[in-house]
């Protein structure tokens, strides 16, 4: 049911395909406009994923949501986004961390007051 095994974050890729991806991956997480963006769609696009991954708060849920986006832009699995990761400038980091950290804000407001409706439509019903 999770969307990020269905498009492939956990894949295994070699060879030339490898470093192309890297090289896109290089390119989308250190534009943090585009990759805030991608990761908006992430919270929009995969609610089960989500759900999953931002409840845990021990998780790097910074370094999930990043690696979501790369597979929902162009199917980037999460061990090449990790790596591109380190190509970044410490100023690139710090831009895709706060997109990160608001993208993740989004959706626990958004989950938080879903979860506050239905408890209160079930009480209200019961």
């Amino acid at each position: 049911m999770w969307e990020e095994y269905k498009l492939g974050m956990w894949k295994n890729i070699h060879g030339e395909k490898r470093n192309e991806l890297l090289r896109k991956a290089i390119q989308f997480t250190g534009n943090a406009k585009l990759y805030g963006e991608y990761m908006i769609r992430v919270i929009r696009e995969w609610p089960i994923s989500c759900e999953q991954n931002l409840m845990i708060t021990g998780l790097n849920r910074q370094a999930w949501i990043g690696h979501a986006a790369c597979c929902i832009a162009f199917q980037c699995p999460e061990e090449i986004t990790r790596l591109a990761w380190h190509f970044l400038s410490n100023k690139q980091q710090i831009k895709a961390n706060k997109k990160a950290d608001y993208a993740i804000e989004l959706w626990e407001k958004y989950y938080f007051n879903q979860q506050k409706s239905n408890q209160l439509e079930l009480f209200h019903y019961a």
